[in-house]
């Protein structure tokens, strides 16, 4: 599932949501200085953001697609994973991943961690949490059970939404402290949301894992059920949180 984001690039950029700007400017600031590698970096959604907010990134991206659409807007991006990928004796203020952190070794991927980072520099590593509505989870389930029986997809783990975030959160937290290397983690959350129309939702659910393995005729099947519940709906405001987990590399580690 992790290398099937790929498959429609520019439909992952234009729908998948932003990062609050509150988040990246906490995250500058805690920094020592403007370098940044962004572990996962996609299409580059963090990574202009991290731009525009005056640091320099460099992504490392393990999908050619997805790295190729970032460099075509103005992204340096390296091919590989992050466990694989040689630093070089380069290191960096930040080391940032959003939404992907959980498809990374957290043994290996932590030490690669604190391998890139200079002392005193930042990990970030941020998921959005977000809640459907539940009628729109129960139309969810009806439809995925009618279309693809034998799909991951799984309401009764939705409905728990951000029960099991959490769980995530506090193993990550844990993972950080058992690679050593970086101060005691912490979290940092930032509430907003959002208000999707049909068409924004419509667009946003084929970059989910679940459906960009799908047949293209299934997902269009899919979609087109959705669709006819979100009708009846006229629309909905979805909360969103976002939550970093991060520590520091101690100096001299």
């Amino acid at each position: 599932m992790a290398e099937s984001f790929g498959v429609d690039a520019e439909r992952y950029d234009r729908a998948r949501p932003r990062y609050p700007d509150a988040m990246v400017d906490r995250i500058v600031a805690a920094s020592p200085g403007p370098d940044v590698l962004d572990v996962g970096c996609g299409t580059g959604i963090a990574a202009r953001q991290f731009q525009a907010a005056g640091c320099t990134v460099l992504g490392v991206e393990p999908d050619a697609r997805m790295a190729d659409f970032a460099r075509e807007r103005g992204l340096e991006v390296e091919v590989a994973t992050f466990e694989a990928w040689d630093p070089a004796g380069r290191q960096f203020d930040a080391v940032i991943a959003g939404q992907v952190w959980h498809w990374v070794d957290p043994v290996a991927g932590g030490a690669k961690a604190a391998q890139s980072l200079r002392p005193g520099g930042r990990l970030a590593l941020f998921w959005h949490m977000f809640e459907f509505p539940a009628e729109l989870l129960d139309a969810f389930a009806t439809v995925y059970q009618r279309v693809v029986p034998d799909s991951p997809f799984n309401v009764q783990a939705m409905k728990q939404g951000r029960k099991a975030y959490e769980s995530g959160f506090t193993k990550t937290m844990d993972e950080i402290r058992q690679v050593g290397g970086f101060g005691d983690p912490e979290q940092w959350r930032f509430d907003w949301e959002r208000s999707y129309t049909r068409d924004q939702l419509l667009e946003l659910l084929p970059t989910t894992g679940v459906l960009t393995r799908l047949p293209a005729e299934k997902v269009a099947e899919i979609l087109a059920g959705i669709g006819d519940a979100i009708d009846a709906t006229a629309g909905f405001t979805m909360p969103y949180t976002t939550v970093a987990v991060t520590a520091t590399r101690t100096t001299g580690a």
